[in-house]
């Protein structure tokens, strides 16, 4: 894992969970093809180098995964079957066929504790300057999904407490201009709100999970212009 601007001083802690699609050279690309490792079930493409302008405008603590979720998915409770994949989407993956339980255990304490660990720390010093920072965890998701064009531009996903969600909602759908999902393409029934569940809910913090579209920030200028909007959105939200 690593930590971005750290000592943010903004109201926001950023985290990006799919961050990166390295995988330890000790596991042979669990024995996938290179090109394999480029496709979004090793990462979501775009979503660090958005979280990283939206650290930048909102001075805000980003925390990222810095290993691929076909190793260790950091956004799942270790206990879930989702947590090591043996398919992702249509994918065998032969690394993960016959883990066994020692080996998921290693992941887990090198992978998945120091992630949340680092996480954990950042939100408390968060709260050494302002008791109840918003977290907003950054993803993205492709355009098709088996043979299934999605037609949201960016998807807004929540568990039961809406009180950042909603308002982002109708920020963004104000104009009629983007296509935005409620709890589309994804939802916390999916297991996609492990991470935000896990460090707001006892903390009694608002946190929202952001979904975009993978081809609208593939390029400098549309991660840009997300971004500024983005940052439009959430320091308008009180």
């Amino acid at each position: 894992m690593a930590v971005d601007n750290p000592d943010g001083r903004g109201k926001f802690v950023l985290v990006c969970d799919h961050a990166s699609n390295w995988v330890p050279s000790a596991l042979k690309g669990l024995g996938l093809p290179p090109g394999e490792l480029e496709r979004h079930i090793a990462w979501d493409p775009g979503a660090l180098e958005l979280a990283r302008l939206l650290s930048n405008l909102l001075d805000a603590p980003l925390v990222h995964a810095t290993v691929s979720r076909l190793v260790l998915d950091v956004n799942r409770d270790p206990t879930h079957p989702g947590s090591v994949v043996t398919r992702s989407e249509d994918t065998d993956i032969p690394g993960n066929q016959e883990i066994g339980a020692e080996d998921r255990a290693r992941r887990v304490q090198s992978i998945y504790e120091p992630y949340h660990r680092a996480l954990d720390a950042v939100i408390e010093r968060s709260v050494t300057h302002d008791p109840s920072p918003q977290i907003v965890s950054v993803h993205s998701f492709t355009p098709v999904y088996r043979q299934e064009q999605r037609p949201w531009h960016i998807g807004v996903l929540s568990g039961e407490d809406k009180r950042l969600s909603q308002p982002l909602l109708e920020l963004l759908r104000a104009n009629g201009e983007f296509c935005v999902g409620d709890n589309q393409p994804y939802a916390p029934t999916d297991g996609v709100y492990h991470t935000l569940h896990r460090h707001c809910e006892s903390r009694n913090l608002r946190s929202v999970l952001l979904e975009l579209r993978s081809d609208t920030i593939s390029a400098e200028d549309g991660r840009e212009q997300w971004a500024a909007r983005l940052e439009r959105a959430l320091q308008a939200i009180h």
